[in-house]
């Protein structure tokens, strides 16, 4: 068995997006490293999770546990897609010695980013729940108006992310990083983080602009590399590429 520290996924706003299973076949199981990827509260096997339960900081615990139980007291490294990526950082800043190294993939640092979840946070269930259905219905054209260019062989992949979760979860989820991102603390959170962990930037190409970061975010990670010809959802974009970035990052 490898001695080099496990690899926790943690998914995004839907999850997983097949980031951990790409994950599983290339970038990690080559190197034998251990995976874990767990879904968040509100996911998978947790669907049936209160509302109030479900917030960034509850996810950052439930990652904690998940840990725990898995690895005992081992030291990970933490991979977070989007709002993962907020999740990360929140996991590394209140135990910062279960964290070695972080790979934040387009996680939340402002407000800004916020966009998408927090049109979600908004609605009402009766709305949320039309918006899901209709994603539903059609996951390819889901993922063009995420600005993939979406191919048939995409199509399992995004129907399975869209139903690991109800519209409920995704509501929750929305209000939660608005109130976390939004918070004038939580600069200064991820900031710390910087401060004791090495912290591995991903962004797509397309994507880049998009990622609102203060100017300190890119001149303190330990990374920074841009997958070409892709954006937020690169991993099915571009997967040899992603996991070629996630090697570097990890290895």
């Amino acid at each position: 068995m490898s001695t080099r520290p496990p690899v926790v996924f943690i998914h995004g706003f839907f999850g997983p997006l097949s980031v951990t299973e790409f994950a599983d076949d290339h970038a990690v199981q080559r190197s034998s490293r251990r995976v874990l990827a767990p879904d968040l509260l509100g996911y998978g096997e947790y669907q049936q999770m209160t509302f109030d339960a479900i917030t960034l900081r509850a996810q950052a615990e439930h990652i904690r546990r998940s840990i725990q139980q898995q690895f005992g007291d081992e030291t990970v490294d933490v991979v977070g897609h989007s709002v993962g990526g907020a999740i990360a950082m929140l996991l590394a800043h209140a135990h910062p010695g279960r964290v070695r190294r972080i790979v934040n993939i387009e996680g939340n640092f402002t407000l800004d980013d916020a966009f998408w979840s927090a049109s979600v946070g908004r609605m009402s269930d009766a709305d949320a729940n039309v918006l899901l259905e209709r994603l539903r219905s059609d996951p390819l054209e889901w993922l063009r108006g995420a600005g993939v260019n979406a191919t048939p062989d995409m199509r399992e992949a995004a129907a399975h992310s869209l139903a690991r979760q109800p519209a409920s979860t995704l509501r929750a989820m929305g209000q939660s990083v608005v109130a976390t991102t939004g918070d004038k603390l939580y600069l200064s959170t991820v900031r710390a983080v910087f401060g004791t962990h090495r912290v591995h930037l991903i962004a797509g190409e397309l994507s880049r602009g998009g990622w609102h970061m203060p100017d300190w975010v890119s001149n303190e990670c330990a990374s920074f590399q841009t997958i070409e010809g892709a954006g937020h959802m690169m991993m099915l974009e571009r997967p040899h590429a992603f996991a070629a970035a996630l090697r570097h990052c990890l290895d």
